[in-house]
């Protein structure tokens, strides 16, 4: 196991931790940004297979054995993990059987990219990514994940989906995804928009389409047994409320 530490420009104790540790190569470069530390992670890296894990994220203690045992015994580029997603549990994912797809619809359908974009769920094949030049997008600050792991998924050979193998995404305040400031938000949001043309522009170069519009859990609320209200829970993270089947609010979370 080759555990590599990208330090985007820390300002505590990061580099006295890392360098307790022998087997931990550590790197450092001024804050460019978590695209910025990916793509150098993948220029680094030795081993046969690569998993980007933020670093304050937790996984489960078999994660990497049954991962890599998945992905070994497949002869897959890439394998898929579950997850918990602690600051909206609506939106975990469990994953219940190893099923092998090499077909692009059922690679599209098993990993549900346009829902679940993020690049932890995924332990890549390296040589698979160095082959077709698959780098983040260090322009963008939010959705960076589904810009990257869409065109992997659409050109990988085989994906494994791994149960037993669980990502662990943690709600901790100041992280980028719970950050408020009105700017950074609107700049979120105008990176999600990009990555989505992006997203739309890729399908349609390869004549592929995929579901646009997101599954949602539905939420009544009644008053004297009379239905009044409603709310809808998208996968993308979007909640939108009605009252007598009227839309009047909807919110947008900047999230995976």
């Amino acid at each position: 196991l080759e555990v590599i530490i990208i330090d985007d420009g820390s300002s505590d104790d990061t580099a006295q931790i890392a360098q307790q540790y022998p087997a931990v190569k550590y790197f450092y470069q001024p804050n460019s940004g978590v695209s910025s530390a990916r793509n150098k992670g993948i220029d680094v890296a030795t081993g046969e297979y690569i998993h980007f894990m933020d670093a304050d994220d937790l996984i489960n203690l078999e994660f990497y054995e049954v991962m890599l045992r998945a992905a070994v015994s497949a002869g897959s580029d890439m394998a898929c993990c579950g997850f918990v997603y602690e600051r909206y549990p609506s939106l975990n994912h469990k994953i219940e059987q190893s099923l092998l797809v090499s077909d692009t619809e059922d690679k599209m359908w098993m990993t549900k990219i346009q829902f679940y974009g993020a690049c932890w769920r995924f332990l890549y094949k390296l040589s698979f990514l160095k082959e077709h030049k698959f780098y983040f997008n260090t322009e963008l600050i939010s959705g960076e994940d589904r810009a990257f792991s869409l065109p992997a998924i659409f050109h990988a050979n085989k994906i494994v989906s791994v149960p037993g193998a669980v990502y662990i995404y943690k709600n901790r305040k100041g992280s980028i995804t719970t950050a408020q400031e009105k700017e950074f938000v609107k700049k979120c949001r105008e990176s999600c928009k990009s990555v989505d043309r992006f997203q739309l522009n890729f399908l349609q170069q390869h004549r592929f389409s995929i579901q646009q519009y997101p599954e949602f859990r539905r939420l009544q609320y009644k008053l004297l047994g009379i239905p009044f209200a409603s709310k809808r829970v998208y996968h993308s993270n979007k909640t939108k409320w009605y009252f007598f089947n009227i839309p009047v609010f909807q919110r947008k979370e900047i999230g995976i």
